[in-house]
């Protein structure tokens, strides 16, 4: 399958917009807009189409934005809300809530190693050690905070975030393959194909989409604010 390509008007075929959010589910046979798991005015959690591992989720904005560093304060904060309630979705389903949360950040088509341009957190159990793979490959993170991102955006700078054990880096992006935090999450263990035409649709794949489906609505069932994340961030 070839990767999908967006223009720069959203809308049109951006695969996360409508009209076409939802259509590699439906071409895989997977839930779509009955698959979401949350959501607010300005997000949707759901699965990843083809998942890395069980638990691997996607943070998507219903509006158009092209990366995180196109945020305004208040989504940000909202983000980083999600964020703390994946973790506790993660401590109820699996019994731990370390996570890993990656974003390809393109400040031009496609930049960054993202495939589809429309702002969109992958978030993933566990602690992997991705970081050390990606200062491996030459690009020294720095503390990540909204005003850090907005300037690489700003700048034409692409970037790549990553958040494990606690702490929030963002590294140069300019440049890399496509994918390239997918590859990083392999290269730290993940032992499977990362590229997400090799397992799309595939069963195996699929598989791990329902059971991560199944997880976290059990997870959400058992939690007060099922639907929604807190009013602040920890």
């Amino acid at each position: 399958m070839a990767e999908p390509t967006v223009r720069d008007e959203p809308g049109h075929d951006c695969v996360l917009c409508p009209p076409l959010r939802f259509r590699f589910n439906a071409m895989a046979g997977l839930p779509g807009e009955s698959g979401v798991i949350g959501g607010d005015r300005d997000f949707f959690l759901v699965p990843d189409v083809a998942p890395l591992a069980e638990g691997h989720l996607l943070l998507v904005t219903r509006e158009h934005h092209q990366c995180a560093g196109d945020f305004p304060r208040e989504m940000w904060e909202r983000a980083w809300r999600w964020r703390d309630r994946v973790a506790r979705l993660y401590r109820e389903a699996y019994g731990a809530d370390d996570l890993l949360l990656f974003e390809h950040g393109p400040a031009s088509p496609q930049g960054g190693g993202a495939c589809i341009d429309h702002a969109h957190w992958h978030l993933l159990p566990g602690s992997p050690g991705v970081r050390a793979v990606v200062e491996g490959q030459g690009r020294p993170g720095a503390p990540a905070d909204h005003e850090t991102l907005r300037a690489h955006y700003r700048a034409g700078r692409s970037y790549l975030l990553i958040e494990e054990g606690g702490a929030a880096t963002v590294h140069p992006g300019d440049g890399v393959r496509s994918q390239f935090l997918r590859w990083a999450v392999a290269a730290a263990g993940a032992e499977r194909p990362w590229r997400w035409q090799e397992t799309f649709g595939l069963p195996g794949s699929r598989r791990r989409f329902l059971r991560t489906l199944r997880a976290m609505r059990t997870a959400a069932a058992a939690l007060p604010d099922s639907g929604q994340p807190p009013d602040s961030h920890q």
